[in-house]
């Protein structure tokens, strides 16, 4: 537990005290993102006072992570595992995707960035390599980070060929990090919303370490490696992510932008799939599949319907349009956020009951 806590602490000091250092280089470097605007055929909730923001505050979430992890670690003198390495390679490595994304957004003034073919090829690299290694470094008892069986509280029956479940994953950290990133389109938004996802990755993984079959072969023990390392990750992307919100929250002084949505999607799926929860995710990330459907209902319903679901897509906007502030969208959506949370632990303790 001392391990837990002192990677949350270093990571909120370091997002809530680096964040204002990025907030006056960016600002000094006049490094603001392009800021969407209505137009006569396309209406769009009035964000014209976001002009100016910095983004890329992503890079301050990632410093944190990275700086609690490898701290916590030389404190107490432990090695880092190959579960931790991974999740930090999907926080990296989709953040450097995201990375580029902002740049062209900041430096060439293009408001979506990059190209939809781009980014996707970008995310199935990281991810593809991400599902490679999770298979490789098995440990002395066998059991490499990842299984590829298809997992719910825990593996299920359900073994996937090499390749299928590499497919799996891709899928997988592709929804997660579009989902995230969807999310993104409010002041604090999808930050508490994976600040709510995180805290209940430590949870599970803290109980997943208590009750490990490494300690005690039983019918309820969790054979998931690493499990300790992996509540030392979450704690570090939960603190990041609460320390920076601090800046980000309404009305924002910094965007995460890409950089920060799509590392957070891909360490919310790397926990998922490395804590063995990968279906119960729907829960554990509700806010982001609720998204994510809501454009995806959308665009169905104007292509065969030819008539629109929602005032606007992603959902958030859709109550923007229809009057609602935005702080007051952020804090509701927070709250079912909450609650689809809350079931999936119910779940996630429910099934250990049983067992």
């Amino acid at each position: 537990m001392k391990l837990v806590v002192l990677a949350g602490g270093l990571a909120i000091l370091v997002a809530l005290l680096g964040t204002p250092l990025l907030i006056k280089f960016l600002r000094r470097h006049g490094y603001s993102q392009a800021i969407r605007v209505s137009t006569d055929g396309e209406p769009y909730p009035a964000h014209e006072g976001k002009k100016g923001t910095p983004s890329m505050g992503g890079l301050a979430i990632i410093a944190g992570v990275l700086s609690a992890y490898a701290g916590t670690h030389l404190v107490f003198w432990t090695p880092p595992t190959a579960s931790g390495l991974l999740v930090l390679w999907l926080l990296v490595g989709l953040g450097g995707v995201g990375m580029a994304d902002d740049y062209l957004k900041i430096f060439k003034q293009r408001s979506t960035g990059l190209r939809a073919r781009t980014k996707l090829i970008g995310q199935a690299v990281v991810a593809i390599s991400f599902a490679f290694l999770s298979v490789q470094f098995a440990d002395s008892s066998g059991l490499t980070p990842a299984s590829q069986a298809v997992s719910f509280v825990r593996d299920t029956s359900l073994v996937l060929p090499l390749a299928v479940f590499v497919l799996w994953v891709w899928f997988l950290v592709t929804a997660t990090t579009n989902g995230v990133n969807l999310t993104d389109g409010l002041d604090g938004l999808a930050t508490g919303a994976a600040t709510m996802t995180f805290a209940a990755y430590i949870l599970i993984s803290i109980w997943q370490f208590g009750q490990n079959c490494s300690y005690a072969v039983t019918a309820s023990c969790y054979p998931t490696p690493n499990p300790l390392d992996l509540a030392i990750i979450a704690a570090a992307l939960a603190g990041a992510c609460f320390g920076f919100l601090w800046w980000n929250a309404a009305p924002a002084r910094i965007f995460m932008g890409d950089t920060g949505s799509l590392g957070i999607g891909g360490a919310i799926a790397g926990l998922a799939i490395l804590s063995r929860t990968e279906l119960l995710l729907a829960l554990l990330g509700g806010l982001f599949l609720i998204v994510v459907l809501s454009v995806i209902g959308q665009v169905g319903s104007y292509k065969i319907l030819h008539r629109r679901m929602f005032r606007m897509a992603p959902l958030h906007h859709h109550f923007e349009m229809k009057g609602w502030p935005e702080v007051q969208v952020t804090v509701r959506f927070w709250i079912l956020q909450g609650l689809c949370i809350g079931a999936g632990l119910v779940l996630f303790y429910g099934e250990w009951v049983r067992s």
